[in-house]
């Protein structure tokens, strides 16, 4: 099994990772102290956008988008390389048009919209001309089970009306978002998976309300955590995307790439942890030995960069299964990485801090906010619990087929 990258993989994370530390790096400073001045978004953020753009570095995480372009964007086993340099600095994905939710309403939309939709959606979200919303998870219910959504969507004549309340939507404070792709129920009594249907909903429908950005951690995000209330929200029934019904399908079908998106930028984050903590480790001395002389945190550093290869791997397999089989048939191992990937984050994250001490836990580093990243991530795309629970179930399933070889080896005392 060959595990190097393509030349066309390195060639692109060569080039974003240029573009990164040439034009992202230096305005880290700006950055900071315009979101600091309540500034949002950032005042360079289209210059940035129309560089990327020009060099060839935008949308790249959708195998197939531009016909017009063949071999553009890169296939999921491509992408997820290059989606680990853009974690090395959080926000550097929106520079490329690469940026949740986005990236999983443009999925949905390349697949399920009429030409209707695309024209006044799809293309320009494509164009990063507009950002948007995915509102999906409710306060009233355990939504890590999407058929337990209560929001209503019920048709009347050619409208749509909608009714219900979401929170935890990411995205909506933001001043270009436009537009939420919800999901809710247009008819409770089908079977269970078919009740749900997906709509696109404008942020400016009368009824529409930001009731609040939720902090996370009490870490404030400018795009925001939003409480959203929908009171009588009506929308024309052209609105509803792909059929009545479908909207739980749609769901799966937009969670699988995108948590290989979600997965790498984490495994970037885990990188530039280490990165500080080794550079840490060598900077201080305490009881006359450097921090990395002392044996507890040479085992740190030697235990995170086998935990990044470890999660790196599985995730590249995950992401290689995706193009081959489909997110259907990758479903045990994206799990499995969702489970990894932000444990492995939030793990190398908190190493990193207690090396740094009391300046880890401070703004004077990032740790702090990646830490949290993590910690978010493990809700966010499904919680821990419900991934193991799918793990289990595979494995017990895939057992079947074992039975009678282990009933030998029980047999014969081996």
């Amino acid at each position: 099994m060959d595990f190097s990258y393509s030349e066309r993989t390195e060639e692109m994370r060569a080039r974003v990772g240029n573009f990164i530390e040439d034009h992202i790096v230096p305005r880290l400073p700006q950055w900071r102290e315009e979101l600091g001045a309540g500034t949002f978004p950032v005042s360079f953020m289209p210059d940035l956008k129309a560089l990327a753009k020009e060099e060839g570095l935008w949308n790249l995480f959708l195998p197939g988008l531009r016909e017009d372009e063949p071999g553009t964007a890169l296939t999921n086993l491509e992408y997820a390389p290059v989606a680990e340099i853009m974690g090395r600095v959080p926000w550097s994905s929106e520079v490329f048009n690469c940026s949740a939710p986005d990236t999983g309403n443009m999925e949905l939309l390349h697949l399920f919209a009429t030409e209707a939709q695309r024209e006044q959606w799809l293309n320009p979200l494509l164009e990063g001309e507009i950002r948007s919303a995915f509102a999906m998870t409710e306060p009233d219910v355990a939504s890590s089970d999407a058929t337990n959504i209560q929001t209503l969507i019920a048709r009347d004549g050619d409208d749509y009306v909608i009714n219900g309340r979401k929170w935890f939507i990411s995205n909506a404070s933001h001043p270009n978002c436009k537009f939420f792709i919800l999901m809710g129920k247009t008819d409770p009594d089908a079977d269970t998976y078919h009740q749900q249907s997906m709509i696109l909903v404008p942020m400016d429908t009368p009824g529409v309300t930001v009731v609040r950005n939720i902090t996370t951690m009490n870490h404030f995000s400018h795009e925001g955590h939003n409480e959203v209330l929908f009171e009588n929200v009506r929308v024309p029934a052209s609105n509803l995307l792909g059929k009545e019904g479908d909207g739980f399908m749609m769901a799966q079908a937009r969670l699988g790439p995108g948590r290989i998106h979600h997965c790498m930028r984490a495994i970037g984050m885990a990188e530039v942890c280490l990165d500080l903590m080794v550079a840490r480790s060598q900077d201080r001395k305490t009881f006359g030995k450097y921090l990395y002389q002392h044996g507890s945190i040479g085992e740190w550093i030697a235990r995170s960069r086998i935990e990044i290869e470890q999660a790196r791997l599985l995730v590249l397999k995950a992401a290689a299964m995706i193009d081959q089989v489909g997110a259907k048939g990758a479903r045990k191992e994206i799990s499995m990485i969702k489970v990894i990937a932000p444990t492995l984050l939030t793990t190398v994250a908190d190493r990193a801090m207690q090396v740094f001490g009391a300046m880890g836990v401070s703004p004077d580093t990032p740790l702090a906010d990646l830490y949290t990243a993590g910690r978010v991530l493990r809700f966010a795309d499904g919680p821990d619990e419900v991934h193991l629970q799918t793990i289990a179930r595979l494995e017990i399933k895939e057992s079947a087929d074992k039975r009678s070889q282990i009933a030998n080896y029980l047999a014969s005392g081996q």
